[in-house]
């Protein structure tokens, strides 16, 4: 089979700014492929959270121009739901005196993954994007208290990462789910784990939540932890299969029809959630390390040898 067609580069829409509670807004940057993702942001009479600081310098100081817009002043706290780039280079914008908090094993993957995320993409015009690494760090949970509204930091990881953290408004039933929940694009497990996804998403399930904001796409209900469950089940499946007939995860996911899952974006992360799986099946801890250049390598093959589309 060949991957589904591929939007063109510049194909994203303008930012916008949903309001899904009093003093709680999406900044939304749709449809959501490779690199654009979403923020939060929860504003307060003293000062704002954010959550995620996007991928180039140009799109994050956007967001922090909508962020002093809805607050012209006070105090920042930037919460990172995990190490990647995309979600973290525009921490240095929000100034010297934001306070970024992140899961403790962001900060350490932060430090070691520094600024590769540009290497894969260099034509993108990425501006000054830094490794701000976090001021504080956390384990399991951490609560703050922005605008009346009461903040939880959960770390669900490993999910889509090992440093997954998700950030919930219990009163607001507002769930910013990070990369743990994307919304009309491809799941993406390398760097994470299927079995920890499907627990995680089983525990977001619990928290009833009535909007979920994806790290990546629109702004959604519960109705999407079943279509993502749906399709990592499926890839558990799918490798459970070929591993027992020998077949390698890039041969496996030229043989496969997307079937009901054509319509996601970036479908060449097919060939890394299988990698993932098969680790899996082989045993050893959940989000061991793989080789992400060589799988990377494996997707632009899958993708007719194109380098998947940077939406950045």
């Amino acid at each position: 089979m060949t991957a589904a067609a591929r939007p063109e580069p510049g194909a994203a829409q303008r930012p916008r700014v949903v309001e899904l509670a009093a003093g709680v807004y999406a900044y939304l940057q749709l449809p959501g492929g490779w690199c654009v993702s979403n923020a939060g942001i929860v504003v307060g009479d003293d000062g704002a959270l954010v959550v995620d600081t996007l991928a180039t310098e140009r799109r994050a100081r956007g967001l922090r121009a909508a962020v002093d817009e809805l607050c012209p002043g006070g105090f920042r706290l930037i919460v990172n739901t995990h190490h990647h780039g995309d979600h973290t280079f525009g921490n240095h914008l929000f100034g010297a005196a934001a306070t970024v908090i992140a899961h403790e094993l962001a900060r350490t993957e932060m430090a070691e993954t520094g600024l590769a995320l540009t290497g894969l993409w260099p034509e993108v015009d990425w501006g000054d994007v830094r490794v701000t690494l976090p001021t504080l760090t956390f384990r399991d949970r951490l609560t703050a208290r922005v605008g009346g509204h009461t903040v939880e930091l959960l770390h669900v990881g490993p999910a889509h990462t090992t440093n997954d953290v998700v950030v919930w408004l219990p009163e607001a039933r507002v769930l910013f789910a990070g990369d743990v929940v994307l919304a009309g694009a491809t799941p993406f497990t390398l760097m994470g784990s299927i079995s920890g996804s499907i627990a995680a998403l089983r525990r977001l399930r619990e928290l009833d939540a009535t909007a979920v904001v994806c790290g990546h796409g629109a702004v959604t209900g519960p109705e999407v932890y079943d279509e993502t469950l749906d399709y990592l089940l499926w890839v558990r499946e799918l490798a459970e299969e070929g591993a027992r007939a020998g077949i390698a995860p890039l041969e496996l996911a030229r043989a496969t029809p997307l079937g009901r899952f054509e319509h996601l974006l970036d479908s060449e992360r097919l060939v890394a959630n299988l990698h993932r799986a098969y680790a899996e099946l082989a045993g050893g801890p959940l989000a061991r390390p793989l080789d992400v250049l060589s799988i990377f390598a494996e997707m632009v093959e899958f993708n007719a040898g194109r380098v998947p589309t940077c939406w950045a």
